[in-house]
């Protein structure tokens, strides 16, 4: 079952927040420090937010995953038209859930609420360390909307 996340979500989803952040870690340790992108307390007000919502993917009452998404519109924009995009900020499937294909669900539900409530396209990143998220994308309809490139100096 996909469900909105709700404050007796917070504990599983702030372990998978450091699950998502380890795979990062031992791909660019010289970008990511070991930790979550959010504390609990932020992670109680983005629960609230309607505008970017979080959905988890719950089995038996244990929450097997998440995905954060958050709306993006640029309305007035010099050069942007005002499509509004859901963007999928990070996306997680417990590392004892996987292979169940948690994550198609996940993503198949994101698409479909999307749909619904009238958003042009789902946009998300992907490190390029992370080859396995890349193919799973690409496997669900995701195709490159834009490249992002570095120099280290």
């Amino acid at each position: 079952m996909i469900r909105r996340a709700q404050s007796k979500d917070l504990e599983t989803i702030l372990d998978l927040l450091l699950q998502v952040n380890l795979v990062h870690h031992k791909g660019r340790p010289d970008i990511f420090n070991v930790g979550t992108k959010y504390t609990k307390e932020q992670l109680e007000e983005l629960i609230k937010n309607d505008l970017n919502p979080i959905f988890v993917a719950e089995e038996e009452g244990k929450v097997l995953g998440y995905a954060f998404c958050q709306t993006q519109q640029h309305i007035g924009d010099n050069i942007l038209t005002d499509i509004k995009s859901l963007y999928v900020d990070d996306l997680c499937v417990d590392e004892k859930a996987r292979g169940k294909h948690v994550g198609t669900k996940l993503i198949d539900y994101v698409k479909s609420f999307a749909k619904d409530n009238g958003y042009y396209n789902v946009t998300l990143n992907v490190w390029a360390c992370n080859e396995s998220a890349m193919k799973f994308y690409e496997k669900n309809g995701f195709e490159c909307l834009k490249l992002g490139m570095e120099m280290k100096l």
